[in-house]
């Protein structure tokens, strides 16, 4: 319990703003835009948590894209200066400045990194199977989807204008398409190399650029490794 002179401190208390989405209050649509909006914030979630539990390199080399992309909006936008609309709108907002849209170009970063890796990385054969192309291409779908919902939430909310969030998509895709060169043509050729590293091989830092499937590979391999530890065992129980 705080003492009761700690509770007279004339402080300036701030508000830890990472999720702190405002929407009209009774307004459903704006409500259900906001939820759309933590979108970026979901994605880093889920890097780190793959990152932590899978160590794959180009799953690092993604993430890495991520920040880079976002120190270049800041960037941009400490270079610009170009206000939000509606200024004094919000009663907390993560910087003055608007263009270009943080989670507008985070979104098509990750959209277009992530549809060049379904059609260019994972190579599509002629026997490919069709459940196989129609996941990618609804995946395809719910990406675009996402990038194009977030958008329009930062617009709807009224912390953007459409040249805002236009010139952050824009920026967002060039981002992408610029580092899965980058990782294509310069970084996927060093995996091996870096994964052999006594730092990576401490860390269980792994490289499976080469492995078409990692989903089916590691399922399969895990399968026939847990038969063949069943059967010893039930070997030594006899």
């Amino acid at each position: 319990m705080a003492a009761v002179g700690q509770c007279l401190l004339s402080a300036e208390w701030m508000a830890v703003s990472l999720t702190h989405v405002e929407y009209p209050a009774g307004d459903f649509s704006g409500q259900l835009l906001a939820y759309i909006s933590l979108g970026p914030i979901c994605i880093c979630i889920g890097f780190i948590t793959l990152i932590i539990f899978k160590r794959e390199l180009h799953t690092i080399s993604f993430f890495g894209g991520l920040l880079l992309n976002e120190g270049v909006n800041w960037l941009i936008k400490n270079l610009v200066q170009e206000p939000r609309p509606c200024e004094g709108s919000h009663t907390t907002v993560t910087t003055e400045y608007g263009l270009p849209s943080r989670h507008s170009q985070l979104m098509w970063f990750f959209s277009v990194y992530s549809f060049l890796f379904l059609y260019l990385r994972m190579h599509q054969t002629n026997n490919a199977r069709f459940l196989d192309l129609l996941w990618r291409h609804l995946l395809s779908i719910g990406l675009l989807l996402g990038a194009l919902l977030v958008s329009y939430s930062r617009v709807y909310l009224l912390y953007h204008t459409w040249s805002q969030v236009t010139y952050g998509g824009l920026a967002g895709s060039f981002m992408a398409v610029a580092w899965f060169a980058f990782t294509q043509e310069i970084l996927t050729p060093l995996f091996p190399k870096i994964a052999a590293w006594p730092i990576s091989e401490y860390l269980l830092i792994r490289d499976t650029s080469l492995i078409p499937n990692i989903l089916w590979f590691e399922y399969t391999v895990t399968r026939a490794e847990a038969r063949n530890r069943q059967r010893k065992l039930g070997t030594k129980l006899q």
